[in-house]
């Protein structure tokens, strides 16, 4: 009896220990700028819809703060026979403050925004101007069209639960070039796929969303051009972050985009910042093509 009653005390002790708070230390390190710049295009639009959105990394488990730049241009490089030349420029400016947004700055003289027609018409450079905390960064880009969805329908299968929703995506691959794709799904779902099985032909593959939706719900399915370096990037994020991503959210792993700190580098044309591993911000600048599609389901 005393054996039974010694372990019963023992027990009930560490039940209550059980309760007790345990304070973690989290990781922590300098602060880093984070770069939302995915410019989405549409070419039935008048203007491209130019916002960069800014933020900075904190600790885990706390909100991710907004920030203010000093300043943001984008300029404009038309590429002829593999050459850059300086054409034009956009200044960004936060209309509405402490929402760490910038967008063509309205109060210029000139128009700063970007016609879809003239992104069109020439082979564009981009290169994006940061000021930040007394610090410079750049990102560069080209635009990168798409092709567009040729049918989206709702599936029958599952995977494992037997909850889930299969929808089924039908596209076209161009045949003259080497794609690279992302699928936005919603719900902050991402797909990166290269057409290395594909090229040229017809696809149609299944993707899955871990719930049942309620009948007669739209869901909206885009799919947008991407180069190989975006690509390989968000590959990456969503292999990190198991297909949820923001780009407010600070990664498990600092996956490091194409905005470079340049600050005090003679040569802006060396972005590897091989001399300097740890100087680099988060997020991707990238202006690529969108189509949209939207599923009611059934």
């Amino acid at each position: 009896m005393k054996k039974l009653i010694f372990l019963l005390a023992i027990g009930i002790g560490l039940l209550t220990s059980c309760e007790d708070v345990i304070e973690v230390d989290v990781p922590s390190g300098d602060t880093r700028l984070i770069v939302d710049g995915l410019i989405r295009v549409e070419t039935t639009q008048t203007y491209v819809p130019l916002a960069i959105k800014v933020a900075e990394t904190n600790s885990f488990f706390e909100e991710i703060p907004i920030t203010s730049l000093e300043s943001i241009v984008l300029i404009y490089e038309e590429i002829i026979d593999g050459a850059a030349f300086t054409t034009a420029s956009s200044t960004l400016a936060e209309v509405d403050p402490g929402s760490g947004i910038y967008v063509p700055d309205p109060t210029f003289d000139e128009d700063q925004r970007l016609t879809v027609s003239t992104l069109l018409e020439r082979d564009w450079l981009f290169s994006l101007i940061i000021r930040h905390e007394g610090r410079r960064y750049i990102a560069q880009t080209k635009y990168v069209p798409t092709a567009p969805i040729d049918n989206l329908e709702q599936g029958t299968g599952t995977l494992f639960e037997g909850d889930e929703t299969e929808v089924l995506v039908t596209f076209t691959d161009d045949p003259d070039a080497d794609n690279f794709y992302l699928f936005d799904f919603g719900f902050e779902e991402f797909l990166a796929t290269e057409d290395d099985f594909y090229q040229g032909q017809q696809f149609q593959f299944s993707y899955f969303y871990d719930q049942e939706f309620e009948p007669g719900r739209e869901i909206e399915i885009s799919i947008m051009g991407a180069d190989q370096q975006f690509f390989n990037y968000m590959d990456l994020i969503i292999e990190q972050t198991e297909q949820r991503f923001g780009f407010f959210e600070t990664p498990r792993a600092t996956v490091r985009g194409n905005v470079f700190d340049i600050t005090g580098l003679d040569n802006i044309d060396v972005l590897d910042n091989t001399d300097r591993p740890d100087a680099y911000p988060l997020g991707y600048f990238a202006i690529v093509q969108e189509f949209r599609d939207t599923l009611v389901i059934q």
